[in-house]
């Protein structure tokens, strides 16, 4: 008989495996991807999806403006189909990354049919099911079957496809050194689902605490809001997500004893974010701070920080997951959710 969580469980496991098929496959074509980029001339980048892959295209968005200096943001699909007069400017030359773990979602390809009809640009899909809907509507398709689940909630999905952003990234920005890095997370990966798995466990099944905050800034705000979605969707708790800053800015107002604030903190800023922590746990909250070094959760990778930003998912992750299991639900099976959502439209 399945135990509650196995399948979850299993797919946040699998990642450290799955980033190392990933890489191979993006690399695969990489001289095509490159020639793609340059022959676009683009003069700027939309990244988009729905839920955890709307996330995903924040955090990739502002890592892709950071590696190559062409301005980018992330945007839900349903705001590029039916307010594409704010999403973009249809004279400019712009590349849509649609980002869709089943390929099938219909804000996502109502969204890229939308851009294709109206924009002077191109489009590139990234997805883990071939053979999909998406999968026929861009000048590239990127195909990642590694990220296939069968859970409802993206874990393994989330980090496979936004690892192959991190790595257009690279190969756009032609940092080969930033390329060279990203062999090592696998085993980054895997230490630190061994090290930490114990202490995820017992924050996410301490009864006592009942609300949860996820901070990050720049490239790791959209992480933070990943984390904070998995939190509501596996366990069903109070859970928001802020950039560093902005929580003294009235959030902070709802910290107590029973508050956990996981913190995704950078080095380049780090004397800033610590300070909000300190603060906080001022107030009575307790933190969990994810972090290259001196942190509850310490990555030790030994890479940029452009690099290793998906290592602040698992553990996240396995929070959630342990929270869902702690309050007698089941990760495997969401409330009201499904896992694509088709629009009758």
């Amino acid at each position: 008989m399945k135990q509650a969580g196995e399948y979850t469980r299993r797919e946040i496991l699998s990642q450290p495996e799955t980033w190392a098929a990933t890489l191979k496959n993006v690399l695969a074509p990489a001289k095509a991807l490159r020639d793609f980029y340059r022959a676009g001339r683009y003069e700027s980048a939309i990244f988009t999806g729905c839920g955890s892959t709307y996330y995903l295209s924040l955090a990739a968005a502002a890592l892709l403006q950071e590696v190559t200096g062409i301005p980018a943001r992330g945007l839900p699909a349903s705001e590029i189909w039916l307010y594409p007069r704010s999403a973009y400017l249809a004279d400019r030359r712009t590349l849509l990354v649609a980002v869709s773990r089943s390929g099938e979602t219909t804000e996502t390809l109502r969204a890229c049919e939308s851009f294709l009809t109206k924009s002077q640009g191109s489009l590139l899909t990234l997805s883990c099911y071939a053979g999909k809907p998406l999968t026929t509507l861009g000048a590239m398709n990127l195909v990642f079957p590694e990220g296939q689940e069968e859970s409802i909630a993206q874990t393994r999905a989330f980090s496979t496809l936004y690892l192959a952003t991190v790595a257009l990234a690279a190969l756009w920005g032609e940092r080969q050194a930033l390329l060279a890095e990203l062999d090592h997370l696998p085993e980054a990966g895997r230490r630190l689902l061994t090290a930490y798995d114990s202490l995820a466990r017992d924050l996410g099944q301490d009864a006592t605490l009942d609300r949860f905050y996820f901070l990050g800034s720049g490239p790791r705000y959209g992480l933070a809001c990943e984390l904070s979605l998995k939190m509501k969707e596996m366990s069903l708790s109070h859970s928001e997500p802020f950039h560093f800053m902005e929580f003294r800015h009235g959030p902070k107002a709802m910290v107590t004893p029973n508050t956990l604030i996981t913190a995704l903190v950078s080095e380049t800023n780090r004397q800033y974010e610590t300070s909000v922590l300190d603060n906080m746990r001022a107030l009575g909250a307790r933190v969990l701070a994810l972090g290259e070094s001196e942190a509850e959760v310490t990555f030790a990778s030994e890479v940029s920080e452009a690099a290793r930003n998906v290592l602040c998912l698992p553990v996240g992750q396995l929070l959630a997951f342990y929270r869902s299991l702690g309050r007698g639900l089941d990760p495997d099976r969401l409330t009201n959710l499904s896992a694509v959502v088709k629009l009758d439209v």
